[in-house]
């Protein structure tokens, strides 16, 4: 009975995994859909907005726990609800999600994953010792290691509840409105679009594309500057101390 209850949150994630990829769920993660189903979703969001909110952020959370790709959803946010509603619902989901996991690897599983994880684990366990919050939130800033692997570390590492919220939550910030900016392109190119005449001005529409996606592709920038700017001022830092 023991050993039962500490598989257990293993044994409902992997179930949950296996499950979705059996029963074909995946395929409803193509971002395409978002294309195809343009009408569908934008009058779904219209006529039940906070219900298809609420149910977007447990859905997002779900994936999470479950370890499922989710970054489909990160542009779907700002498609379906806008950039400003859309990026908090993926960093209020995400976080619960997260949250869960860790839960999960920090009570039972803890001693188990650590030592299959052990000589991995210990490799990190000096520079999260050496400050433990801020390895945290560059952990989630950096998204060095896969948003599975992100969740569970620091369960391992013996990282407290707090600190693991707080750092999740501001620390998936940039790369969450940048995504979430993609679906809000994609929307408001749609909508170029669908003039309601069968003759589309290909350049004005290519021209939409471009300034809609505009922002998108200046915060995928700044994100991907994000390692190098830090890099630059930690090295300087550890120079002066």
């Amino acid at each position: 009975m023991a050993n039962l209850k500490k598989w257990l949150p293993l044994l409902i994630i992997v179930s949950g995994f296996a499950l979705a990829y059996f029963m074909g769920w995946f395929k409803y993660l193509d971002p395409q859909l978002l294309v195809e189903k343009s009408d569908y979703l934008q009058s779904l969001v219209s006529d039940n907005f906070l219900l298809v909110l609420v149910g977007f952020i447990a859905l997002y959370a779900i994936l999470t726990v479950f370890m499922l790709p989710a970054s489909i959803l990160t542009v779907a946010s700002g498609f379906l609800f806008g950039i400003y509603v859309g990026a908090p619902a993926v960093v209020m989901g995400a976080t619960l999600g997260a949250c869960g996991l860790f839960l999960a690897a920090k009570t039972s599983l803890q001693d188990t994953l650590k030592g299959i994880a052990g000589p991995f684990i210990s490799k990190m366990e000096a520079e999260y010792n050496e400050s433990p919050f801020a390895y945290l939130f560059t952990l989630r800033l950096i998204p060095v290691f896969p948003f599975a692997v992100a969740n569970i570390a620091p369960a391992l590492l013996g990282a407290k509840f707090r600190d693991y919220l707080i750092t999740t939550a501001l620390g998936i910030i940039p790369g969450t409105v940048a995504y979430s900016l993609i679906g809000h392109g994609l929307r408001e190119t749609l909508k170029s679009a669908d003039t309601g005449s069968k003759d589309i001005n290909v350049a004005e529409l290519m021209g939409a594309t471009f300034v809609n996606m505009l922002p998108a592709f200046g915060m995928l920038i700044l994100v991907a500057l994000i390692p190098i700017i830090y890099k630059k001022f930690m090295s300087k830092s550890k120079v002066v101390a």
